[in-house]
């Protein structure tokens, strides 16, 4: 497919850092001249995947607390404005140097609301003296215009990223998944917010079953022809009140292991862009709602992992991109 795209600034040579691909923290000190923490915010959406429009289950790996700390901590039902208060202590309680935050509308599905109520959630966060910009997490079928020329205005005068799960590129995995959309409606959404040059990310998962290396290429070149602003990838994992839950206890499903999911990460990097921002490059999940795979509970696992293997290979982010894709 042909898309077009706004003209990039330049990026930082986030190489001579001494970084294997252009990691987040970077792209935020380079924007920003500062470190940037994201506040997860529950702005209390619901998701037309659960609530009877596209269907009731939802994504199968999909329990909403055990992805959003505000109703992991029992807060959803508290403002915006308090729970972005309460998020930043928590962040400045670990990190003692954070004093710029962006407002992450996480939980469900942000967009699936009307324009006015997404302004609204959007400027409340904004009030904030240390929120600095906004990402929204949706879904690709729920970016009507009204809602796209809403953000559109909005973004000429603050920093938004609109956050899409994709998660795959193939229509069986999104099917095994019951995602209740298809690539071709991500491609429209998507080719809608090129026009309106909105900044976007996009969510994927590796270590589907079903899918394989070349599988996994091809979702990795389609994405590199689309060049959003940033990816972040996940591996899939296991979590409490889940219909993967039940596929993985009853042993239907296998579970990829960490050497395997890193030698995805980097061949999928590898035909990257080298100026799509990697927000990051796994999962993660609390401890009390995570059932595997075990090596998602090792802090930095993956992480390090992915570097060994970069090293192992003497590759980066970039060296197999050709721009005749």
């Amino acid at each position: 497919m042909t898309v077009t795209f706004p003209a990039r600034n330049l990026f930082p040579d986030w190489r001579s850092m001494g970084h294997q691909y252009f990691p987040l923290g970077v792209s935020m000190r380079y924007e920003f001249g500062c470190a940037v923490w994201k506040v997860s915010v529950d702005a209390g959406c619901s998701c037309p995947n659960m609530d009877g429009t596209i269907g009731t289950g939802g994504c199968i790996f999909c329990n909403t607390s055990g992805f959003a700390p505000s109703r992991r901590f029992n807060k959803p039902e508290l403002p915006i404005s308090e729970q972005i208060n309460f998020g930043i202590q928590q962040l400045k309680r670990r990190y003692k140097k954070a004093k710029k935050f962006i407002a992450y509308f996480q939980p469900s599905t942000n967009t699936y609301t009307t324009p006015e109520y997404l302004e609204y959630f959007c400027r409340t966060a904004l009030e904030h003296s240390e929120i600095i910009g906004i990402a929204i997490g949706t879904r690709p079928d729920t970016l009507p215009n009204e809602i796209l020329d809403m953000l559109e205005l909005l973004s000429q005068s603050v920093w938004i990223q609109l956050e899409i799960g994709l998660q795959s590129i193939h229509q069986k995995s999104l099917d095994f998944l019951n995602r209740g959309h298809t690539y071709s409606v991500f491609c429209d959404s998507f080719q809608r917010c090129r026009q309106r040059n909105l900044r976007l990310g996009v969510h994927l998962i590796l270590g589907i079953p079903g899918e394989d290396r070349t599988d996994v290429l091809a979702t990795a070149h389609e994405i590199a022809l689309l060049r959003p602003n940033c990816v972040k990838l996940h591996h899939l994992y296991v979590v409490r009140e889940t219909q993967l839950e039940k596929l993985w206890q009853t042993g239907k499903i296998r579970l990829i292991t960490l050497k395997e999911y890193a030698g995805l990460v980097v061949d999928f990097l590898e035909v990257l862009p080298p100026d799509i921002v990697i927000d990051r490059i796994s999962g993660e999940a609390d401890a009390s709602f995570l059932l595997a795979p075990d090596w998602t509970r090792t802090k930095h696992a993956a992480r390090n992992a992915v570097n060994q293997e970069f090293q192992q290979r003497q590759s980066f982010q970039g060296c197999k991109y050709s721009r005749s894709e």
